[in-house]
């Protein structure tokens, strides 16, 4: 499912979607940074798990279409747009926007987020 950067970004909208946190939390690295809003950011995997929860708690739909990749040296960058539908308490939750994440190749040849920008400086 990690084979190449693509398949971690897709990987992780298709665990969200099903809840699986722990299947999203995988594809971390053990001190990856995540920002679940602008202007907040969150480092390590049991930050990143409670952020994670939040977003799960919306059974959304997430949806993503990769626009670019940018690779070398055992690091990737990938620009995805993505779309997420759920549920909140107080009713419909629509959000949206262009993910900057940057993913670094593990010594089995895996990938796995180092950086995981979802508004990737912009949000809508």
């Amino acid at each position: 499912m990690t084979g190449t950067p693509e398949d971690v970004i897709r990987g992780f909208a298709k665990r969200l979607n099903r809840g699986d946190v722990q299947g999203a939390l995988e594809l971390y690295e053990p001190e990856a940074i995540f920002v679940p809003e602008p202007g907040t950011t969150v480092t390590g995997r049991e930050r990143i798990r409670e952020a994670l929860e939040g977003f799960a708690a919306l059974k959304p739909t997430l949806t993503g279409e990769i626009q670019g990749v940018r690779e070398g040296g055992g690091v990737a960058l990938v620009l995805n747009r993505w779309h997420l539908d759920g549920q909140g308490p107080e009713g419909p939750v629509e959000m949206s926007g262009t993910s900057a994440d940057v993913l670094r190749r593990q010594k089995d040849g895996s990938w796995r987020v180092l950086i995981d920008d979802p508004w990737g400086g912009s949000a809508s």
